[in-house]
This record gives structure tokens, C-alpha cells and sequence, in this order.
């Protein structure tokens, strides 16, 4: 018994040894779960200078891909409990339990929660050419028995999810056209090929801006300030309807308390950045931050919602 205690204080000794000394060791790998170019790549990178020099350490961003975002999230999962390995992980993140049959890690158990970067509106758009000038003019189309399609950038998407869970919560009976990303979802929509889409700010708002597009209405709580004429869904009487695009930076579950406390604060400073805020809002994102317990919060509770409506309306992965 006296032994199994001496154990366990060299142990705890040890680790507390290693957590003062971090992140002396080795440069910081921020894993992005998405290809370059998206908002998480941008978002990983907006924060990786910054975070460089809060913490007296290098800080690379490294693009892991693919299963949308899964790949990423499940590299982290199994990478050293250092904190030298964490994770820029997309809204994404809490559909893939439901969505990704035999996910090769648990969500809730195998990662650790750092901070909540930030939230966005999703916009649902019509071009500009429309006959749509108004979301009550989508819904009046629908109740007249047209057919109303709308794009998202895929199936299993947070914009399918949040269209499926309106449409059948409200019986609107639209349709859903998936692609392979915002790019090719925002070039049909320009050229008028598809009625509607529903996108992250970050993906519409240049084609609100150019006059291509036209924006009916926003999927947050508040109206974004990146389209403040433009009414949520509540507003327009859809109770308290709210689907937030996010980001968050993860860790591996095990990683000591004490250095999550110290990325955390590190994370916290960088977001107080004004520079950082301003490019953060540049993205569409409304900067959060906090503590870790605030993003475990947040994304469990995400994972519990879009898992849901995954399993009540069957929605399938591509």
C-alpha cells in the first residue's frame, strides 16, 4: 500500500515537473481538420502567430483532411497527452458521432476541450435574380405546393441538419441538393441553378457583397454583425431557432490539467487581440473564448442536438 501511494506522488510529481516545464520542449502543432482554404485552415493560422508569441513557442499549422474533419479529430485523439498536438475542429465535429458509423474515437471521452474560438450565422441566400425577395415569400411558394430546393455543402452538414430540423418541425416541404463545398454550391446559386443555399457567413457574404445573392435570413439567436439588416429565424417566427456554425480548439483527453489551464489562458490572451478580432470578424466569427468548461459545454450540447435530429430523420453521410 505504502508503495502504490509513493507511486502515485512520483507520478504526480512527474507530471506536475513536466506541465511547469511545458512547452519548452518542442514546437506546438495546431492540426487543422479541414484542407487549406476553409474557415478552419483560416482560422488555425489567424491564430497561430499570435499563440506563437503568447507562448514563447513555435507554432505550426498542419492540415489533416477528410471524413469531414473525423481524420483530424481522431490523429488528435491518439497523439501523445503532451500538449504539444491539439485540434481547430468546425461545427462538424459534434455531427460525425451520429453521422460516421465506428468513429474511431469518443467525442466526449477521448478529447479535451481548450476554448470555444467562436460562433457564426449561417445565411440562407437566394440569387439575386430570385423571385424570393423574402424568407415569408419561400415559405408562401412551399404552402402553394411549389417546389423549393436549396443547396448546402453536403449531406450531414450543419446546414442540412438545421434545414431538415426547420423544414420538418414547420412542415416545409423543401428539397436538398448537396455539394462538394461551398464553391461549387455558391457558383450554382449565381448562376441561378439552385433556388436557395445555406452557407457560414464566411462563405455567402462575398456574393451578398458583389450583388449576386440576395440574404433572406440568419440561423443565430442575434442578427450577425456582418448582416445586421438581416432578420434570424426567430425574428421572422420560428420560436427559438438557432444553429451557430463554430469552431474550438481541442486537445488529447489525457493532457495535464495544468497545461490546458496554461493553453487556455494562452488562447484567451490571443483573442483579446484586436487584430485577431478584427480577422476573426473578417470570417463571420463572433469571438467567445473562456474556459475549457464553457467549450465542453457547449459542444457536448451540440453533439446531443444535431445527433438527434441525425437519428429522428435519418440523415445519411455521403
Amino acid at each position: 500500500m505504502k508503495r502504490r501511494i509513493l507511486a502515485s506522488l512520483v507520478g504526480l510529481a512527474a507530471a506536475s515537473c513536466f506541465a511547469q516545464a511545458w512547452p519548452t520542449k518542442q514546437p506546438i502543432k495546431l492540426v487543422a481538420v479541414f484542407p487549406p482554404g476553409g474557415s478552419v485552415d483560416q482560422v488555425a493560422r489567424i491564430l497561430s502567430q499570435p499563440l506563437q508569441a503568447q507562448l514563447n513557442q513555435t507554432v505550426i499549422v498542419e492540415n489533416k483532411g477528410g471524413a469531414s474533419g473525423s481524420i483530424g479529430a481522431g490523429f488528435v485523439a491518439q497523439s501523445p497527452a503532451d500538449g504539444y498536438t491539439f485540434a481547430v475542429v468546425f461545427d462538424s465535429h459534434a455531427v460525425n458521432p451520429a453521422l460516421i458509423p465506428g468513429l474511431p474515437y469518443d467525442v466526449k471521452k477521448d478529447l479535451a476541450a481548450i476554448s470555444l474560438i467562436g460562433t457564426a450565422a449561417m445565411t440562407i441566400a437566394t440569387p439575386a435574380t430570385s423571385e424570393y425577395k423574402s424568407f415569408g415569400d419561400v415559405v408562401t411558394a412551399l404552402k402553394a405546393n411549389k417546389s423549393v430546393s436549396y443547396g448546402s455543402i453536403g449531406n450531414g452538414s450543419l446546414a442540412h441538419l438545421a434545414m431538415t430540423l426547420l423544414g420538418k418541425s414547420n412542415n416545409l416541404a423543401w428539397q436538398h441538393v448537396p455539394y462538394k463545398g461551398g464553391g461549387p454550391m455558391m457558383q450554382d446559386a449565381i448562376g441561378g441553378h439552385v433556388p436557395m443555399v445555406v452557407g457560414s457567413v464566411f462563405v455567402v457574404k462575398p456574393h451578398i457583397d458583389s450583388g449576386r445573392v440576395r440574404a433572406l435570413a440568419v440561423t443565430t439567436a442575434k442578427r450577425s454583425p456582418e448582416l445586421p439588416n438581416v432578420p434570424t429565424l426567430a425574428e421572422l417566427g420560428y420560436g427559438q431557432f438557432e444553429a451557430p456554425a463554430w469552431w474550438a480548439v481541442l486537445a488529447p483527453a489525457k493532457t495535464p490539467p495544468e497545461i490546458i489551464a496554461k493553453m487556455n489562458a494562452a488562447m484567451n490572451a490571443v483573442m483579446q487581440n484586436p487584430d485577431v478580432v478584427k480577422k476573426l470578424q473578417a470570417q463571420g466569427i463572433n469571438v467567445i473564448g473562456g474556459t475549457p468548461d464553457t467549450a465542453r459545454v457547449f459542444i457536448e450540447k451540440q453533439v446531443d442536438i444535431w445527433g438527434k435530429v441525425v437519428k429522428d430523420y435519418g440523415i445519411k453521410a455521403d
